[in-house]
């Protein structure tokens, strides 16, 4: 299911950011929690990479 970006992220200076959502495991109950965090458009891959390394 996708997820919209807050409305006011699209007004103004609010279009730079991106809301990125990246799936985690759990590893004491396996079960899979989703991570949101609203980054800079500059630095969308660092937090990708950043959740693969939390794993």
């Amino acid at each position: 299911m996708a997820k919209k970006v807050v409305a006011t992220l699209k007004t103004g200076k609010g279009k730079e950011y991106s809301k990125v959502i990246t799936m985690v495991r759990s590893a004491k109950t396996g079960a899979y929690a989703f991570k949101e965090v609203t980054v800079h458009n500059d630095h969308v891959k660092d937090a990708i990479a950043s959740s693969k390394n939390a794993q």
